[in-house]
């Protein structure tokens, strides 16, 4: 969203920055005292590495969370929106296929993801006390009951 868009929801949002597993605890408690409403987690490798905990916490603190990636809602998140990883790494092995047949990195276009999975962890939103209407349920590609 833009903030045009976020002003006009009345939406405030706040970012908040960890630089390792140990400050998660804390930021949850800032998170908490602030009421916030929901949490948007990154894509970021090392937030990857550390899903369980993010994923437990938000439970903890009853807070409604979106995440990159699909495995985070199959893990007891709430939802997720992003990209397909496999179909990344398959990018990946078709450049570097091309690559090491000899053409210049610097040659290549430039790609983006154009499919993206939305999955909804319906046994989360029950205990998070979330009523997910039937019109986002239809949208999403994955629904977990």
């Amino acid at each position: 969203m833009c903030r045009k868009q976020l002003h006009a929801l009345a939406l405030k949002p706040s970012f908040f920055d960890a630089d390792g597993a140990g400050e998660f605890d804390s930021l949850f408690a800032t998170m908490a005292e602030r009421k916030a409403g929901a949490l948007l987690v990154t894509a970021d490798p090392s937030l990857y590495e550390k899903r369980q905990q993010l994923i437990e916490l938000a439970a903890r603190y009853r807070l409604p969370a979106i995440y990159e990636w699909r495995l985070h809602a199959v893990e007891g998140g709430l939802m997720s929106y992003g990209t397909v990883l496999t179909d990344a790494y398959s990018q990946v092995g078709h450049y570097a296929g091309r690559i090491l047949k000899g053409e210049k990195p610097g040659d290549l276009p430039v790609v983006q993801p154009t499919h993206f999975q939305f999955v909804i962890n319906l046994k989360t939103a029950k205990t998070l006390g979330l009523e997910i209407p039937p019109t986002l349920s239809a949208r999403a590609d994955e629904v977990i009951e």
